[in-house]
């Protein structure tokens, strides 16, 4: 199949936008019949370039438009040896390979945050021994859960886990499983119930001491706050990288966030009864 390079003017683009919208292209390529194999940004210029495999140079500029609108201001067809001789060796990405991993030479991830609900009053409830051995059912679910799906703990918050993935399918997987490994524990221990709320959100963190920090944090961290017991709500960006995974959403919603300029979309994942 011929390989296309095309050429953005992105002045104020930032790596995590390129990665994002990578990840837009990659979502719906299947339906183009095209394959994004790379990208490149130039900030000194202001200029991006992406590497695409396709049957013509319409079915790459018809994706970019449908996927994010971010149209190309020019595509031309190019050689792959010449490509590498003056971009470096190109390796497809895993992004390419598999439309739910967001590994694109980035360090763009899916955060991931838990929190029992209820967690103080739980303490008066049951006092601190119970409480304490709830919080270990908490830790032992999430981190099987975690280990299963190929997620990554950065820390325990006291009363719940952040993590990171960097598939989008493992990671709802992996919230998924959280809240049926739950719901399975609540029906055999109906005395010393437990209930967890998880929230999502994908963006480039940025890692320092073992942990991660940033807008895309923050976000996760809001969302999880937001969602109910039992409930799996994620950023609406989450959601359309899982297009064709066979998850199921409840129809999104527009939520302003303290801190967040414009409201965000979000979903929820329908989980019960799978």
């Amino acid at each position: 199949m011929p390989l296309y390079m095309d050429f953005h003017d992105v002045p104020d683009a930032t790596e995590e936008d390129l990665a994002k919208v990578h990840l837009l292209d990659i979502a719906i390529q299947d339906q183009f019949g095209v394959t994004c194999r790379t990208y490149w940004l130039n900030k000194a210029f202001g200029t991006a370039n992406c590497l695409i495999e396709a049957p013509s140079a319409k079915e790459a500029d018809a994706l970019h438009k449908a996927s994010h609108g971010m149209q190309a201001s020019k595509i031309i067809e190019v050689d792959e040896a010449r490509v590498e001789e003056f971009l470096g060796q190109i390796n497809q990405t895993a992004a390419a390979k598999d439309p739910a991993t967001t590994q694109t030479g980035s360090s763009l991830r899916i955060i991931l945050f838990t929190d029992i609900v209820g967690s103080t009053q739980m303490t008066h409830d049951f006092g601190d021994e119970k409480a304490m051995r709830i919080l270990q059912v908490h830790d032992t679910i999430i981190r099987g859960a975690l280990k299963k799906h190929g997620g990554s703990e950065v820390k325990h918050t006291g009363d719940g886990i952040m993590a990171s993935f960097v598939s989008v399918a493992d990671s709802v997987s992996s919230a998924i499983d959280m809240q049926k490994g739950i719901s399975d524990y609540n029906q055999t221990n109906p005395e010393m119930k437990l209930f967890v709320r998880i929230g999502l959100s994908a963006g480039e963190p940025v890692e320092e001491n073992q942990d991660l920090f940033g807008t895309s944090v923050q976000l996760a961290a809001r969302i999880c706050n937001h969602a109910d017991a039992e409930e799996i709500l994620l950023a609406h960006t989450v959601q359309e990288l899982c297009a064709g995974k066979g998850f199921e959403f409840a129809n999104p919603d527009e939520v302003k966030f303290k801190g967040f300029d414009a409201p965000t979309k979000i979903g929820s994942v329908i989980w019960q009864g799978k």
